[in-house]
């Protein structure tokens, strides 16, 4: 068959585009955009025989207030809605899927294995059952150490790292929070902040409660040159072929937040090759439990106590620009786009 591209995505996104650059690279058809406006609005439609490709609706106001089913313009950088905005998504991805499997296209992504990586709670409880390892889960109240996140969240989206010693706490968080008259709101920050006043974690904690929070125990993590490190690590397919090492001064180690590539190559003489190895089969028996979803960005965090751990499972873990694949997969020599690319036209021609 011919190979015939459509992706659910916001027009003119980056990730949107180095797909498009990955099929045409690959010297297929232009794919075809379906803008997550239009499929929230009910104004789209899919052709037989087209391999669908459900991209993340982030980064567009309009969209985010459709999802959050808010009658107001939203302020996309606001925490608060994230609960509202996984139910306005994931009731969106299974009108999607009903829509592709009518049409006789084809899905890349199960509608419900998606909403399972974006619960963390659920995901951590999947991970569990198939004996994979994840950090114990911990309180959220606030009352011990822990890293406590929204369940809903991305991206590190009011991600507290909380320190608890004796009756002193300390909380480290990519949350701004502000005291206004209508009383206190959160907004994402591209700076971490450090939070020490009882009344500011309390406050903090507080605001995050309505939107559902999942607590674990903070993994010590290995490091380089000085700074905390784990890795994000793509499947294609179920098969693991990027890796990029991520390394931060602070615990959270996104590259948004002041995260940095590390060396890799270095990270694996470290370890030794038999420890890599265990990494990358944790990632792929982690892939393994969601067949229906092609690509996956699964977050390990490598434990000082030699043992690794899976932190997050990404669907949108894909965009690392300019990271080539690992060598002997299917990602050598392209980026993940391409990886995605090459291993699709395996599938269906």
């Amino acid at each position: 068959m011919t190979l015939r591209f459509a992706v659910v995505g916001n027009p003119g996104n980056r990730r949107v585009t180095l797909f498009a650059d990955a099929v045409r690279a690959a010297g297929l058809a232009e794919p075809r955009v379906v803008p997550w406006l239009a499929v929230l609005r009910g104004d789209y439609d899919f052709e037989a025989c087209e391999v669908v490709r459900v991209d993340s609706p982030g980064e567009d106001a309009e969209v985010t207030r459709l999802l959050r089913g808010s009658a107001e313009p939203v302020d996309m950088y606001r925490v608060e809605g994230s609960r509202a905005w996984y139910l306005g998504f994931t009731t969106a991805l299974e009108k999607l899927q009903t829509a592709i499997e009518e049409a006789g296209a084809v899905s890349l992504s199960d509608h419900r294995q998606i909403g399972t990586a974006f619960d963390k709670q659920a995901c951590h409880a999947l991970l569990v059952d198939v004996g994979l390892p994840v950090p114990e889960e911990a309180q959220s109240d606030g009352s011990e150490s822990a890293f406590i996140k929204i369940r809903h969240g991305s991206s590190a989206s009011g991600v507290v790292a909380l320190t608890v010693r004796g009756p002193r706490r300390r909380a480290v968080t990519s949350a701004e929070l502000v005291r206004t008259e209508q009383g206190i709101e959160l907004y994402n920050s591209l700076r971490v902040r450090t939070y020490m006043r009882e009344s500011d974690i309390d406050d903090l904690l507080g605001a995050l409660a309505p939107e559902g929070l999942h607590a674990e125990r903070w993994i010590p993590k290995l490091q380089q040159d000085g700074r905390d490190c784990d890795l994000r690590i793509v499947t294609v397919g179920g098969q693991a072929t990027h890796a990029v090492l991520r390394t931060s001064a602070y615990p959270m180690t996104n590259l948004h937040l002041g995260g940095r590539r590390g060396d890799l190559g270095r990270f694996r003489a470290m370890i030794g090759e038999p420890r890599w190895r265990t990494i990358v089969e944790h990632a792929q028996n982690t892939a393994a439990c969601f067949p229906g979803v092609h690509t996956l960005g699964i977050d390990v965090l490598p434990g000082a106590d030699g043992h690794d751990y899976i932190g997050e499972v990404n669907a949108y873990g894909d965009l690392l620009p300019n990271l080539m694949g690992l060598a002997g997969t299917a990602g050598e020599g392209v980026d993940t786009y391409g990886a995605q690319v090459r291993a699709l036209i395996g599938s269906y021609t």
